[in-house]
């Protein structure tokens, strides 16, 4: 019996060095007798040498495998175990490898390959955590058709594909479809499924499952309902069908990620398909119904077309975020759907973008895949998308990817593959769109105008800062969506694309009776970020009459960010004509509710931290909290005389439902509760607590309660009431941290990780007390630095066990140059505490090195 060699030390990989694997593996059979300790995988492969191979050399990913034995053709053979797997002499023509291993599923904390949760077994395999289950080719370009068979006391066996025969104690499962080994799936335990069924398009019945531990059976309705709605939507907008004769979706407790698109085989995170009104508030229900249905779009956009390597990551995750965007917009309301996106953009990706972690969508280089599922990845890779559809149209856009899904279908395809397809779709040359694949940074774009003889020039200018590796940055094409109104609010110029392609451009509006308002920017036409000298008064002119839903709203956001910044910088009262603006807008019941809740969000303080430091300050965390504070207590005076009002007028009378409109109005009316309590002490919160008949209400009043410290009965009461439901105690631990002041911040996240219902090991938990930590922006900053301490020792506490989890996690720390020298001082201690500590994984490692060579 052997072991596979231990995984290397860090690595650097590069996309300039990538070569295809010398052998196709054409069909994959696999074993697994399951047990908790020991269980034993039986892999049966045939492998064809390729003819014009690069690289010959036959070499299968492993780690953490005690290799049984090995066979080529039937004969045994002792294969050259080396780091990160194996190697060995094989025939010059096609061959059948075999092997045994035996891994411990109960024993990988991880959460990567095969383990168990809570005694159930199941699998997460993207990026590379097949290598941990069996020798493979782990490697996204490997793709092959599987078969299946699971040997186990468990009553509920599943894999990928569709069933082929069960019976007492097995299971066996065919995957018609060649997929690579990131993508496999298997699930065994006591579970329970919530049944229906679908038809698509072209007459195909599928069966479909969610399958939940027992007492969860209640909580499916909504995300079944999601995934038929995907699936309808896929068909209607994309023309893509679903392929297997069955889908299955399971809800794991112990889950790195938010869910897993294994083909017809979904694995998701409980938090991101289990709810009910009871349980679940309205953010939850919009967050289920995006996630089922990004996995679900997966399908054609990741399973039927993949990636050729890690490197191109984001042609499957940009391209799917942007498609599950979409979907939300078409379920829900568009505008606040694009405003939300904007919003996490800026919190996410933006920093991200501007900090030592900084990347292309498509890096150049990595040492561990795990630390580049990123904001930039993701969200900004979607970006990419809108901007690509909004420059060639909307009929040019789905004739490519139409092309695209008939040209590269069972394909593991390149961001060049991608961008080729819009060429030969369209006949613009993508070289020059082609840098927003490859540069990173946020690019400034500022603009100034000048208007006579009824001719308006507006006067781009854009420019990108260095980033790592990457001091220097060529002009890209950036899509500038503009309008024009007059100076009674009427739109003058519908939206116009301009295409900025220069370092410096100019564009002209002609035939103009009188000087216009212009409104640039529209719908966040790009991600960038925009700067033009403009006074107060225009900004609450576009709040109060752009026709554009976004650029009201960034009116407004750019109104409250400027209010912010006098406040901290000079010591200014809360700009008058901006409360007033405001105001009257929130009064507006002509204005849609969901809309006016956003404009009634404050931006971040984390945000206001940003655009200080941009700005050549540094910030101070508890001065932005202070003017936070100071700002919402004048807005709640100012509105005292409405409050009631609208707080009684946006109640939602009758059965909850999670649906846009109700959504809408709770979200109004929790912003409005949150202002009424600062005036009249809770007492409207407490009666709503008291009388909530679901979450959405319940956990608001509570926040409310909270953050007013008149909460400890309610606080009391809630976990007495859900101590026994684990996802809502995720939502109760994190409220204790968020909800507190600055100086108690760390203290109370302390506290929570000795209480007796806290764990490490999960994920959700692990994320709801210390990700509530590094988001309360003025308590993690906070001038003691306990609370980079304490999450420094959690992060150290968690790396040997999970080093996902706390690699993500070390992204607290990015901005840690923007603050002043002794927080610098303690965060750069606490960082490099965290090198110091021997047996580093490489994820954590890597991500800590990075903020450190800031």
């Amino acid at each position: 019996m052997k072991d596979a060699s231990p995984a290397s030390p860090p690595q650097t990989f590069y996309l300039k060095d990538y070569t295809p694997f010398g052998f196709d593996a054409e069909e994959v059979a696999l074993t697994f007798k399951l047990a908790p300790e020991a269980t034993r995988v039986i892999s049966k492969i045939r492998f064809t040498p390729k003819a014009d191979a690069a690289d010959p050399r036959f070499f299968l990913h492993g780690e953490e495998l005690k290799l049984i034995w090995a066979k080529i053709d039937g004969a045994e053979v002792a294969p050259n175990m080396v780091d990160g797997g194996l190697d060995c002499e094989v025939p010059a023509q096609p061959f059948t490898w075999e092997a045994e291993v035996e891994i411990n599923p109960k024993g990988n904390t991880a959460l990567e390959g095969l383990y168990m949760s809570n005694g159930m077994y199941c699998t997460q395999c993207e990026a590379e955590g097949f290598r941990k289950i069996t020798f493979y080719p782990d490697r996204p370009d490997v793709m092959s058709t599987f078969t299946v068979r699971i040997e186990g006391d468990e009553p509920v066996l599943l894999s990928n594909g569709n069933p082929c025969a069960s019976g007492e104690g097995f299971a066996e499962w065919h995957d018609p479809w060649p997929k690579p080994a990131y993508l496999f799936a298997l699930v065994a335990g006591e579970l329970v499924n919530h049944p229906d069924r679908f038809t698509t398009k072209s007459g195909k019945d599928v069966e479909l499952n969610i399958w939940v531990r027992p007492g969860d059976e209640g909580k499916c309705a909504f995300g079944m309902d999601a995934l038929k709605k995907s699936m309808t939507w896929d068909e209607e907008v994309y023309g893509r069908e679903y392929d297997l004769d069955i889908f299955n979706i399971v809800a794991v407790d112990d889950f790195n990620m938010g869910a897993m698109e294994n083909k017809g085989l979904n694995i998701f995170n409980s938090s991101c398909v289990l709810a009910s009104p009871e349980t679940s508030t309205d953010a939850n229900f919009e967050r289920i119904e995006a996630i089922i249905a990004h996995e679900y779009f997966h399908n054609w956009t990741g399973n039927r077309i993949t990636c050729r390597d890690w490197f191109q990551l984001c042609l499957k995750e940009g391209l799917t975020v942007y498609r599950d965007a979409q979907f939300t917009s078409d379920m829900r309301s568009a505008p606040v759907k694009r405003i939300d996106d904007v919003i996490a953009l800026r919190a996410r990706q933006f920093p991200e973008d501007g900090g030592p972690l900084a990347h292309p969508p498509r890096p150049e280089e990595f040492q561990e895949i795990n630390n580049f599922y990123t904001a930039t990845v993701y969200e900004k890779g979607a970006e990419v998308i809108g901007m690509l559809k909004r420059l060639v149209g909307d009929a040019p856009y789905y004739k490519a990817l139409d092309l695209y899904f008939d040209r590269h279908d069972g394909q593991a395809c390149t961001i060049e593959d991608w961008l080729t397809v819009f060429e030969d779709a369209t006949g613009r040359d993508m070289t020059k769109f082609k840098l927003w694949y490859s540069q990173a940074g946020t690019p400034r774009v500022k603009v100034s105008e000048s208007y006579a003889d009824g001719k308006l020039t507006l006067s781009f200018e854009q420019q990108t800062a260095p980033t790592p590796g990457q001091p220097d940055k060529a002009p890209r094409v950036i899509p500038i969506a503009v309008g024009l109104l007059g100076d009674n609010g009427d739109e003058i110029q519908p939206t116009r694309v301009l295409e900025l392609t220069e370092a410096k451009q100019s564009f002209t509006f002609d035939g103009l009776t009188s000087k216009p308002v212009p409104s640039i920017l529209r719908e966040f036409s790009a991600p960038v970020t925009l700067e033009r000298e403009t006074t107060n008064a225009e900004r609450a002119f576009l709040l109060a009459h752009d026709t554009d839903p976004y650029n009201r709203w960034e009116a407004g956001n750019a109104l409250s960010t400027d209010t912010r910044l006098r406040m901290v910088l000079e010591g200014a009262a809360p700009d008058a004509d901006y409360l007033d603006a405001l105001t009257k807008l929130v009064r507006d019941d002509s204005q849609d509710p969901a809309f006016r809740a956003l404009v009634l969000q404050p931006p971040s303080q984390a945000q206001i931290a940003q655009v200080l430091f941009e700005q050549g300050h540094t910030p101070d965390p508890a001065k932005i909290y202070d003017a936070a504070e100071t700002f919402t207590q004048s807005l709640a005076q100012a509105l005292s005389d409405s409050l009631p009002r609208l707080y009684a007028d946006t109640t939602v009378d009758g059965a909850y439902v999670p649906d846009a409109e109700g959504s809408g109005k709770r979200s109004l009316n929790g912003a409005v509760l949150s202002l009424l309590t600062r005036l009249d002490g809770g007492a409207a919160a407490a009666k709503q607590y008291e009388a909530a008949d679901n979450m959405t209400l319940q956990y608001a009043a509570l926040a409310c309660l909270l953050r007013v410290e008149k909460g400890d009965a309610q606080s009391q009461a809630f976990f007495d009431q859900w101590q026994g439901d684990r996802l809502v105690m995720d939502k109760w631990f994190a409220l204790q941290v968020a909800t507190t002041k600055p100086d108690t911040t760390a203290r109370v996240a302390r506290d929570l990780c000795d209480h007796p219902l806290f764990t490490i090991k999960n994920p959700n938990r692990f994320r709801a007390v210390m990700g509530a930590l590094a988001g309360h922006h003025a308590g993690f900053h906070h001038i003691d630095g306990a609370g980079y301490a304490l999450l420094a020792e959690n992060l150290m506490a968690l790396d040997s066990l999970n080093p996902q989890t706390t690699a993500r996690m070390c992204a607290a720390f990015q901005t840690w140059k923007r603050y002043d020298a002794p927080r610098q001082q303690m965060m750069g201690d606490a960082l490099r505490q965290i090198m110091a500590r021997d047996g580093l994984s490489r994820d954590t490692a890597e991500m800590v090195s990075r903020i450190l060579d800031a």
